[in-house]
């Protein structure tokens, strides 16, 4: 069992993340209590659950904590958005080491079946069925910068002003925080004079393909890098169809997704 932990939540992950994990009162067996159960197995049973999309019931006992105990603490630090936190301190590591390129960000979304639940909606390109979309902005390389959920029928220009805002200042190797991309590439959904207006005003520059006159494909040798990213966090089973009804919790496992992601580049 604890090679499996190990595997799953190698030593650098685990230091990372106990600098977000909240901190937790020690309950001592000799005092009356029940001892708590390990962080770190915890942590291992969640990845394991996100990566493999199995159900909470359906967690292997191997792990140690049994599977209430591990979705009672993915609840309870989800609350605390400890996943967006990971995330961001990932995000630090890169940038410091000049892993992240923002000479050229992207922007993209891609839409899920999802069960009932807020942040659902009839999808227009999936027979108006019920789902949820993730919205997305990577660096040139695709790593991800800053995501969010929302219905499945909600028009992705109406992102792009909250991810671009929610991109966090990020540590470089040289200089202040950063948080704003030179330029940023997006199909024709996001064709609207006022969003390239908006990232102007914010020294963006705007390389948005336009309706009608330019080709799809002219953008393509930058954008297909967000498409990547996009089939990285397919390999999160547990987003290939939204299961939960709480949005949170939703947003939790594209938070662990991208920490995974980002992981993955700081240590190769």
């Amino acid at each position: 069992m604890a090679g499996l932990v190990e595997r799953l939540v190698p030593e650098e992950m685990w230091d990372l993340f106990r600098r977000v994990v909240p901190p937790t009162e020690v309950v001592r067996p000799q005092d009356g209590g029940k001892r708590r159960a390990d962080d770190r197995e915890v942590l291992a049973g969640i990845i394991f659950v996100a990566t493999s999309g199995c159900t909470w019931r359906q967690l292997p006992p191997v792990f140690g904590p049994c599977w209430q105990t591990v979705y009672r603490r993915f609840a309870q630090w989800s609350r605390a958005r400890v996943w967006g936190r990971l995330h961001r301190v990932i995000l630090d590591e890169l940038g410091a080491r000049g892993e992240l390129d923002w000479s050229r960000c992207a922007i993209d979304s891609v839409s899920i079946r999802a069960a009932k639940g807020l942040l659902t909606g009839p999808n227009p390109t999936d027979r108006g069925k019920n789902g949820s979309k993730i919205h997305l902005i990577t660096d040139r390389n695709g790593l991800p910068l800053s995501l969010g959920i929302s219905a499945a029928n909600l028009h992705d220009s109406q992102a792009l002003k909250p991810l671009i805002c929610g991109i966090p200042p990020v540590r470089s190797r040289r200089g202040p925080r950063r948080r704003k991309p030179d330029k940023l590439h997006a199909d024709k959904g996001y064709d609207y004079a006022h969003l390239r207006r908006w990232l102007r005003e914010r020294n963006i520059t705007p390389r948005i393909a336009r309706k009608g006159t330019e080709s799809s494909n002219r953008l393509g040798r930058h954008r297909w890098v967000v498409e990547r990213t996009v089939s990285w966090l397919a390999g999160c089973r547990r987003l290939h169809r939204r299961y939960e009804r709480k949005p949170e919790h939703f947003l939790a496992f594209v938070g662990v997704a991208a920490a995974l992601i980002s992981h993955r580049r700081l240590t190769h």
